[in-house]
């Protein structure tokens, strides 16, 4: 393929090969020296027009470790602000001969529409409320390692589904591989999903017996547009995930989340912060995933 614009595309073999491709590029970054020339004389651009930490700080962070040249686009201080197209921006970037452009933007659509216009590999980093492909495959990379396997697992996706990309492209890869999906939150938050995989929970309880997985996600207020539920104290009481709903998982379930979390809204800490949470091997694994995502778009591993 040229690009990744999103899982729902993408076949099970294909998502097998870049995870296979990930696990070795973790064993990289477990060394002194984590850098490779294995995309040396490459050029990728970042090309944000969201506010992100992770999701940016690990492209740039992956792309540097495969020895690219790389150019973070900043947004406000470009002629876009000027009024110049999205289209003329991207055909500009392209003009320098660039290889990659990793783009993330507020409007579902984006990323397919660069695909379709420019010769560069696109990378969706998130659009709108559509998908975020590297987001679902660095959780499912995060799974397996502590579970072995998918095909089976009861996952438990809590939260603001609606607004969600991440759980969209995490329902889409978790369903090719055959896992048990709940979906837990307000009924104002979780839309019609036609998928046998699928059941929807609106009370935490229920939803979370006997999960492997519980996959928190961040109440995303500045998509919602009104209330969808009426006041975040409230939220947490009926659907946060504290030490008492996680005992209610079986005993070596792991915890997710994205991030950003918002702590007492979603998530206490304490449970955050526990044994269970691999939260924050998300994001190491974040890096090896996005790795190898450049390397294979890039068409080097057939030199292999």
């Amino acid at each position: 393929m040229k690009d990744l614009v999103g899982i729902k595309e993408l076949s099970k073999g294909d998502i097998e090969l870049i995870l296979n491709t990930a696990s070795s590029f973790k064993d990289i970054l477990k060394r002194d020296i984590k850098k490779v020339p294995a995309l040396r004389g490459k050029t990728v651009v970042n090309l944000f027009f969201e506010p992100s930490t992770r999701t940016k700080t690990s492209f740039e962070l992956a792309e540097k470790r495969m020895s690219t040249d790389v150019l973070n686009f900043s947004v406000p201080t470009s002629s876009v602000v000027k009024g110049e197209s999205l289209f003329d921006t991207v055909k500009t970037i392209e003009a320098y001969g660039v290889d990659f452009i990793v783009i993330r933007h507020s409007s579902s659509g984006v990323p397919h529409f660069i695909a379709r216009n420019v010769n560069a590999s696109v990378i969706n980093a998130g659009d709108g409320i559509n998908e975020h492909p590297t987001q679902a495959l660095l959780d499912a990379f995060s799974i397996i390692e502590k579970k072995g396997s998918l095909s089976g697992l009861k996952v438990a996706i809590v939260g603001d589904i609606l607004h969600s990309r991440v759980a969209k492209s995490d329902i889409f890869l978790l369903s090719k591989f055959g896992a048990n999906i709940r979906l837990i939150g307000p009924p104002t938050l979780i839309p019609d999903i036609a998928d046998r995989n699928v059941e929807v929970f609106y009370e935490m309880d229920n939803g979370l017996e006997d999960a492997d997985v519980i996959m928190m996600l961040r109440i995303q207020i500045e998509r919602q547009g009104r209330g969808f539920f009426p006041s975040t104290l409230e939220y947490f009481r009926n659907w946060g995930l504290d030490m008492r709903r996680l005992k209610l998982a079986r005993k070596d379930a792991i915890v997710m989340h994205p991030g950003p979390m918002n702590r007492g809204i979603e998530i206490s800490s304490d449970v955050a912060d526990s044994s269970q949470s691999i939260i924050l091997e998300q994001v190491t694994n974040g890096l090896a995933v996005r790795m190898a995502v450049m390397y294979l778009l890039s068409g080097r591993n057939e030199d292999a």
